[in-house]
């Protein structure tokens, strides 16, 4: 890999090489396996379209996984669909970013979130790199101080990558994500605000497909865009 240069900052060269998603089966969501979940290697990933998750192998364990869906789950900003009873909802909660980032993936992977491929390794690599300014957590809180909804993410220039959210409480997980979508929508310069696949449910607030080809154009031209957390 060769030095990486991005809104966020010069990310140098990796130890590992990952199929480019260009060359990539059309009908393969995942596009190789191997390599290891260290920082270096995983915002290369990003910057190239790819997201690690691990994969089931024939002999009963995982591997690592690098994945570009096709097609690929997008949330236009300006797209964000809000229901009247979901802005009557917010009302009843407490956002914050970043406080309590591992709090928020360990509950994704705990708390009947979506996140049933997180593992310590995950959390560790992703606590690093939110060390490091480029992972993000949403934080929703009840009126008795509770976490009981958030999602989390990578912000690489203008791409913002949802990885996972969670909720314990009805409409948590919907105040999060309006919560990061209004954040990204007031910043300047063209963002990506990637949700890896459409489900139903994201489907519903707003989120579309968009073919592999279109979402690696797209990536290339936001990623020198200033990103929005500070």
């Amino acid at each position: 890999m060769q030095t990486l240069t991005t809104g966020s900052g010069r990310i140098p060269p990796g130890s590992w090489s990952l199929l480019d998603p260009h060359l990539a089966h059309h009908d393969s969501d995942l596009v190789c396996v191997g390599a290891e979940l260290d920082q270096v290697t995983v915002l290369h990933a990003y910057a190239m379209g790819l997201f690690p998750m691990n994969v089931d192998i024939d002999t009963g364990g995982q591997e690592l996984g690098w994945w570009s869906p096709n097609p690929r789950g997008i949330l236009r900003l300006d797209h964000l669909i809000v229901s009247r009873s979901l802005r009557k909802s917010m009302r009843k909660f407490t956002v914050t970013f970043d406080h309590a980032f591992v709090q928020v993936m360990r509950a994704c992977w705990r708390d009947g979130g979506e996140g049933n491929w997180i593992t310590d390794e995950f959390v560790d690599t992703y606590t690093q790199l939110h060390e490091r300014g480029f992972a993000h957590s949403v934080e929703v809180w009840n009126s008795s101080g509770k976490l009981v909804g958030g999602l989390y993410g990578i912000e690489l220039g203008g791409l913002f990558a949802g990885e996972s959210m969670f909720h314990s409480e009805s409409d948590a997980s919907k105040v999060a994500l309006v919560s990061i979508v209004e954040k990204l929508a007031g910043c300047a310069g063209p963002r990506l605000f990637d949700v890896q696949w459409q489900t139903d449910h994201l489907e519903s607030m707003g989120v579309t497909e968009i073919a592999r080809d279109n979402y690696l154009a797209e990536l290339a031209q936001v990623l020198l865009s200033q990103p929005c957390f500070g």
